[in-house]
């Protein structure tokens, strides 16, 4: 139930063609206990863009014949197919992810790794994207996935705008490993740590050391340092980096700013440095990205 409510808060509003299909439409009886009335059949998987494998509780064994006939059939024709939890179980019967890179949850990593070998299993990772298949870790993280996904195709505003809709972070640092055995430290309150990224987010284009933000947190540089590891998977370096990328994404989707103007609004030095932390992270420079948008957009 947690997933289906995961996808239908992310694509079942007015902007997406949006169903739920089974391979025998009708009730299914869900791990609540709840019955939820499906109505279409795998026959209307035959004209989606998009299509979601669910997590289900028979993950042990392998999805009925015509389930991973459909998925072959959807991605062979052009599809994205994807999964997260052991939803990525489906995708690895069909055969979908032999020789890729895949994630699941980190509980039942091993048992994926021993039923489908030839799947290159990342651990770590709370969502692995190989185009036009894209896997996703456990439970919550099917927000980061779905997150993901509208923002490689709908760009950095449209998947901010329904993160901050859901009072979800538009995207988390760090892989689900910060998530397992990595209890976080008593010395200060969750509340604080929110508040000073949440104070970081609104001034990302002013000089924004560790020792600031260590600063605003009541805390030594140290200590800080660590508490935001244990709390985020990251380092301030790279969170702050992230942040950054993500206020440029959104200003060349949604604004005409020159690029010298949205460096310095996000905290860069200069447009060649922009220039330089986008190209590694998209592949183009800004300029040429925010002329693909707009085409695609168009």
């Amino acid at each position: 139930m947690l997933s289906v409510g995961v996808v239908g808060e992310m694509f079942g509003g007015p902007d997406f063609d949006f169903a739920l299909c089974a391979d025998r439409p009708g009730p299914v009886r869900t791990d609540l206990g709840l019955p939820l009335a499906v109505e279409h059949g795998l026959d209307r998987l035959a004209g989606a863009d998009l299509v979601l494998a669910l997590p289900w509780t028979g993950f042990r064994t392998s999805p009925p014949a015509a389930v991973l006939d459909a998925l072959r059939s959807a991605h062979g024709r052009g599809a994205t197919v994807a999964a997260h939890c052991v939803g990525t179980f489906a995708l690895a019967a069909a055969g979908l992810l032999d020789g890729r890179r895949a994630t699941t949850h980190w509980r039942f990593a091993a048992l994926l790794a021993t039923l489908h070998p030839g799947v290159a299993l990342d651990t770590g990772a709370l969502y692995v994207d190989e185009g036009r298949v894209v896997t996703g870790a456990g439970a919550a993280a099917g927000f980061d996935l779905c997150l993901h996904l509208l923002r490689r195709e709908h760009g950095a505003a449209a998947a901010n705008s329904v993160a901050r809709d859901l009072v979800l972070p538009a995207h988390r640092e760090g892989g689900q490993a910060q998530y397992l055995a990595a209890p976080v430290p008593e010395d200060c309150s969750d509340d604080r740590l929110s508040e000073v990224l949440s104070w970081a987010r609104a001034h990302l284009g002013e000089p924004l050391p560790v020792e600031t933000l260590a600063r605003r947190a009541l805390m030594s540089r140290r200590s800080f340092a660590r508490r935001f590891a244990a709390a985020t998977g990251t380092t301030p370096h790279k969170w702050l980096l992230a942040q950054r990328l993500n206020a440029a994404e959104e200003l060349l989707e949604t604004t005409d700013l020159p690029v010298e103007e949205v460096a310095r609004r996000v905290g860069y030095a200069g447009a060649a440095v922009l220039r330089e932390q986008f190209v590694r992270r998209r592949g183009v420079p800004p300029r040429a990205y925010r002329r693909a948008f707009t085409q695609r957009r168009t």
